[in-house]
């Protein structure tokens, strides 16, 4: 673990450190720091305006810091002199309470101790465009079912291969990378780990896809839903609950038909529990409802749920069990704030597990042709409102998170959801003009 960044800087050459933090609405912010100056950054931190960004504050407020979390400091493989970290926020001393890394944080501070450390790792789906962002950026790839396409790939090769080569340089240890199932889509895995140093990655995967794909004459967006007759960009969580030495796997328990023991289904019971509330947080936008409420698309499927169910190895369901010993959450999309789906997936985790929640009865049932038939089934929210209705009046996230994250949050949330409410829509004018 790296302790002095002044150091690391002349042993690694760095010449520049970029001081991130991520706002509630998950855009990455930070300030360009000389090395020369960085030891005093380190103790104090980088000082920002906090309500030039999307955070809960106003220009009444003092500095906010960014103080650099050295454990987290990567070099960018396409500029070695510069090296990001992830900051977390401070305001007169104290943390700042509705920022996502310290809302994550209190998660992880919360299950440890129960000596219980939450591993994950994120599959995040992005689109390839032109660099106007108005069309796919590949004008042959045009197939109804491109997923996997092998010509598709490798047409996309030096952009594909340059994000995987950093990756390896970076010792996550990517695995595969493959065509997904929309015209211009990709997604590439690397390996899971604690969820902090997930999150802290997932961060600095979109900023890396990003800017290389702007290197290659393309423009990259994790967008949930940027065209409405194709497959939207998911973001699914891979989860499981380890001990702190992260030796023995607490879900997984050999005995049990799915490989999953009874911590991890009351887990999965907290999780499913305050489902409907987490679309606030999982799907935070107002294109996030056009991706988990889509008609079919022209692959023939949308891979992505609309009911509150799980089964064992089947992508129709928005929670799927692969393996024993974790669970695939398949309900977050492309515009979930890396910090803070971590920190929900955990918040209702504790919860399932502290009140022994049952995720109620498996169903091994195609949910896109059958789901209609089963009685009873919680729905998803059908709109970015209803989610932050039920979020707001969520006793468990305001427990776990906190009742001034929520009202942070959910201040700034529906401030966006009423200017989007205030814009004329295409759709309205041709079909209510001759009211």
């Amino acid at each position: 673990m790296t302790a002095d960044l002044a150091k690391f800087a002349r042993d690694k050459g760095v010449k520049y450190f970029l001081i991130s933090f991520v706002d509630l609405f998950g855009h990455v912010r930070a300030k360009l720091v000389p090395a020369a100056a960085i030891g005093a950054m380190q103790k104090a931190g980088a000082g920002f305006a906090g309500f030039a960004t999307w955070l809960d504050m106003t220009p009444a407020d003092p500095d906010m810091f960014a103080v650099p979390d050295p454990s987290s400091v990567i070099v960018l493989p396409w500029k070695r002199e510069v090296a990001w970290v992830a900051g977390d926020l401070v305001m007169a001393g104290k943390p700042v309470e509705h920022g996502p890394r310290h809302i994550l944080k209190q998660q992880i501070a919360r299950a440890a101790k129960q000596g219980q450390v939450m591993k994950t790792g994120v599959e995040a789906e992005y689109f390839l465009l032109t660099p106007d962002g108005q069309a796919i950026g590949d004008p042959k790839d045009t197939q109804s079912k491109p997923c996997y396409d092998q010509q598709a790939l490798m047409r996309r090769y030096d952009t594909i291969t340059a994000i995987c080569d950093a990756m390896l340089e970076l010792g996550w240890g990517p695995y595969q990378n493959d065509h997904e199932d929309a015209n211009g889509q990709f997604e590439m895995n690397w390996n899971y780990d604690d969820s902090l140093i997930t999150a802290d990655r997932h961060v600095f995967f979109k900023y890396m896809v990003k800017t290389i794909a702007e290197q290659h004459g393309l423009r990259a967006t994790f967008m949930p839903k940027p065209f409405t007759n194709l497959t939207g960009n998911g973001c699914h969580a891979h989860v499981s609950l380890w001990d702190p030495k992260g030796r023995t796997n607490l879900f997984d328990d050999a005995k049990d038909e799915m490989g999953l023991s009874k911590l991890a289904y009351n887990f999965l019971g907290g999780v499913l529990h305050s489902a409907e509330a987490l679309c606030a947080l999982f799907n935070p936008t107002v294109n996030s409802y056009k991706r988990i409420n889509a008609p079919v698309t022209l692959s023939g499927a949308t891979w992505s749920p609309n009911t509150v169910t799980y089964s064992g190895n089947n992508r129709t369901h928005m929670v799927r069990i692969p393996d024993p010993g974790r669970f695939e959450f398949r309900l977050m999309d492309g515009a979930a704030n890396p910090y803070l789906l971590q920190a929900g997936l955990l918040a209702t985790g504790l919860d399932g597990m502290a009140n022994k929640r049952d995720p109620g009865k498996r169903l091994d049932i195609n949910m896109y042709t059958e789901g209609h038939k089963v009685k009873g089934l919680k729905k998803l929210p059908l709109n970015l409102l209803d989610a932050l209705r039920a979020f707001d009046a969520s006793k468990v996230l305001r427990a776990g998170l906190g009742d001034g994250f929520v009202d942070s949050y959910l201040k700034l949330k529906n401030a966006e959801w009423s200017d989007y409410c205030r814009h004329m829509t295409p759709w309205e004018r041709d079909h209510t003009l001759d009211c």
